[in-house]
């Protein structure tokens, strides 16, 4: 018991740390993706067929391969095929890769939920805007932007909850986030080592998180009800 208390804040001290990277790379991905998404969703919509059919392709190569190949392929492609080792090897540059990996991944599974959202809107609405004198700029963000939102909500707080816990596929490029801190415990770190417990801590982190933004989350779809 001595021992674990006079462990528990130097372990602490490295989660927190870890937790902090972690919070920062949820929240660059989610800044990133959603407006990327969108972009993306309007790619898969077009009336231009190539454009249409090169936006499907690169959605079936990302949905089909793993966030982790992604995140090896970004980071370690540029200097080991190109001879152009542009992220650096510092954990800023890590960080970067993985930035990058996330927002494009989580990027065009929002695309997807996107366009359900959009194409779910009937018609008409369309129609009547069109009749109303609205270009259909207006029409999106006056009238089916709200809507959309209201449908989408659903799966893409799914998505959000399920980016925090793939935060931690980061530590394959050695980003220093809350997993890999609470692993380092057992490998030996800072005269620790053989110890699992900080992992317990580690979980704990995760679903405070997680209960958070259940709650907000829970809290946005019921401000969305008038839309019923």
């Amino acid at each position: 018991m001595e021992l674990f208390l006079e462990q528990l804040p130097i372990v602490l001290k490295s989660l927190n740390v870890g937790f902090l990277q972690t919070l920062k790379l949820f929240a660059v991905t989610l800044i990133g993706a959603l407006p990327l998404g969108l972009l993306i969703s309007f790619g898969t919509m077009s009336r231009l067929a190539p454009v249409k059919t090169l936006f499907k392709i690169i959605i079936w190569i990302v949905r089909g391969t793993p966030l982790m190949i992604q995140l090896l392929i970004i980071f370690y492609f540029p200097g080991l095929v190109l001879g152009n080792p542009i992220w650096g090897g510092g954990e800023s540059g890590r960080f970067a890769a993985a930035a990058v990996a996330f927002i494009f991944n989580y990027a065009c599974y929002f695309s997807e939920i996107f366009r359900g959202g959009i194409q779910s809107i009937p018609i008409g609405q369309d129609e009547a805007g069109l009749v109303l004198g609205m270009t259909k700029t207006q029409i999106f963000f006056r009238v089916k932007l709200l809507q959309m939102i209201k449908r989408i909500l659903p799966p893409v707080s799914n998505e959000i909850l399920t980016l925090v816990k793939d935060t931690s596929l980061a530590r394959i490029i050695a980003l220093q986030e809350v997993i890999w801190a609470g692993q380092s415990f057992m490998k030996g770190s800072q005269g620790i080592s053989g110890a699992i417990w900080p992992m317990f801590f580690t979980a704990f982190y995760y679903l405070v998180f997680n209960g958070i933004l259940t709650v907000l989350l829970g809290r946005l779809e019921r401000k969305m009800e008038f839309f019923r």
